[in-house]
């Protein structure tokens, strides 16, 4: 009896290729042509086919052990710790190994090292089983065409703040948008770009109302936020009321310093703020509160050295 063997269909590797990475480092003045900006939602149709096309390569397999075990090897590779990712998102037992693939793939065409892929999915795994059509893309074309953040930008804002792709538009990254341009923030850059998650009534009015008891207007608050961003995302509890105590009852400060100079809750108290004034009190000198603390270690030291010498020198 003869047996036939069955044809063989061979795929060359560059034609596998360009099914898993369509979206390659885009240009980024054609990155409308990959987004619709109908409410941050819809995609264009390409991507809808892309994605069927590339699902039809799987391999298919009766174990469902291999098949699992394939996609615990796949996340471990990308350095996700799999027993956290399964514990946090059950739904990964039965995604298929595709659609893992899938969101790998849609991060790697926004510039997203492979590297950073990890860190990002292993802080967030419910990532790893979304649909990228319905849940990332339409936070990329939110932060392309509404806050217009440059395309070769957008991978530092989300490497700088992966929790931008966990947030919902509608609910959360458009009405802080309206609230930080309100406020008087222009442009919103890569750095700007994490205080798109807070939550407005939450986390961004209390600080602001907070800063306001300390007997500062509205108008001067924003001020002071508008020069120094980060105050939207420090701690009222660890980060201003400590702080603040210290100035007020320990360095005997004017608050009205601090309006000058909101760079001062951006020092750590315990790193630089107390052992320097503590070093200034010891030695009967003073200085303003910005020269006190901006300067090195080095340069701090030295005219401390400089301020000693003269005074015994003037004695």
């Amino acid at each position: 009896m003869i047996i036939e063997a069955p044809p063989q269909i061979l795929i060359s590797h560059s034609s596998l290729n360009s099914f898993r990475k369509p979206f390659q480092n885009p240009n980024p003045n054609f990155r409308k042509h990959f987004f619709l900006s109908l409410n941050g939602s819809s995609l264009l149709t390409p991507l809808t086919q892309f994605s069927r096309q590339a699902n039809t390569f799987a391999l298919p397999t009766s174990d469902p052990g291999l098949l699992f075990r394939e996609k615990i090897l796949y996340i471990e590779n990308l350095k996700i710790n799999a027993r956290k990712a399964l514990q946090q998102n059950p739904n990964l037992r039965s995604t298929p190994l595709s659609s893992l693939k899938s969101v790998e793939d849609c991060l790697c065409s926004m510039g997203i090292e492979r590297s950073a892929l990890g860190r990002i999915l292993d802080m967030h795994p419910q990532l790893l089983t979304c649909d990228p059509h319905y849940d990332i893309y339409p936070i990329f074309d939110f932060l392309l065409n509404e806050v217009e953040i440059p395309f070769p930008d957008i991978r530092r804002s989300v490497i700088r703040c992966p929790r931008l792709l966990v947030c919902s538009v509608n609910g959360q990254l458009r009405p802080t948008l309206c609230f930080l341009r309100n406020l008087g923030f222009v442009s919103i850059n890569f750095q700007k770009a994490l205080l798109l998650v807070s939550s407005v009534e939450g986390t961004l009015l209390p600080k602001i109302k907070y800063l306001q008891s300390l007997g500062l207007s509205y108008e001067e608050v924003v001020n002071m936020v508008l020069r120094s961003p980060g105050l939207l995302t420090f701690s009222i509890r660890n980060n201003f009321m400590p702080k603040v105590e210290y100035f007020v009852k320990e360095m005997r400060g004017d608050i009205f310093q601090l309006k000058r100079f909101p760079q001062y809750f951006s020092f750590s108290l315990e790193g630089r703020i107390k052992p320097r004034h503590r070093l200034l009190v010891e030695h009967g000198f003073s200085l303003p509160l910005s020269e006190m603390l901006k300067v090195s270690d080095g340069e701090f030291n030295s005219w401390l050295i400089e301020m000693q010498l003269r005074s015994v020198n003037g004695r």
